[in-house]
């Protein structure tokens, strides 16, 4: 509890800190802005809190954010249903979506293979990948991440259905646009030489 602060501030302080990236002097800001808003802005956020808790739920089929049983881009039928982006959380399906370069759908694992810390195949949503393949898909795109645990997911999804007949691709990985080489890792560095393309000059492109 901070010396001389209100039970209520401490509490709300206190509260805050348990969020992933806020430490205590952020927390304490928050809760300051928050009683600056008055209570009329403090009822509001205290709405949207709850009512994120509320209605937002997994959606049945792919598993990502949804507001009822299947998502908007499940539901959509001018996406691709028999292309499907394999992600590691719901959040990745957001990052994808800003990129507005993708039109098929996508199957959440909720996690990655993680053996040290007890995560094994049993705790992925394979079963209901294994319908979806089931039922017919073309192509997998494995967009696990850039991890020793991502790629061997990757590696397990990729033999796990092989024999499906499936096509399964990996998202190309390498040197970011405006990148400098000196601060780019050894992993990075391997899978932008390995996925290296051939040159084509603006020349040669528009002749």
């Amino acid at each position: 509890m901070i010396p001389g602060s209100p039970k209520a501030l401490a509490r709300a302080v206190e509260a805050f800190a348990t969020l992933p990236g806020i430490g205590p002097k952020s927390a304490l800001r928050l809760a300051l802005a928050i009683l600056e808003r008055g209570e009329e802005g403090a009822r509001a956020l205290a709405q949207a809190i709850t009512g994120l808790v509320e209605e937002v739920r997994f959606c049945r089929r792919c598993g990502g954010f949804s507001e009822g049983e299947l998502c908007a881009i499940c539901t959509n039928p001018h996406r691709d249903a028999a292309l499907v982006c394999v992600v590691e959380q719901p959040v990745d399906v957001l990052v994808m979506e800003r990129a507005q370069a993708f039109s098929g759908t996508y199957h959440v694992l909720h996690g990655r293979l993680d053996p040290l810390g007890g995560v094994d195949a049993s705790k992925l949503r394979l079963a209901e990948l294994d319908a979806r393949v089931a039922r017919g898909v073309r192509e997998l795109i494995l967009a696990t991440s850039a991890t020793v645990d991502g790629e061997a997911t990757a590696h397990f999804l990729a033999r796990r259905y092989a024999p499906s007949g499936v096509r399964i691709t990996r998202l190309a990985r390498g040197v970011p646009e405006g990148g400098e080489l000196e601060y780019l890792d050894e992993f990075t560095l391997r899978r932008a030489l390995s996925e290296r393309v051939a040159w084509t000059s603006d020349e040669t492109a528009a002749s």
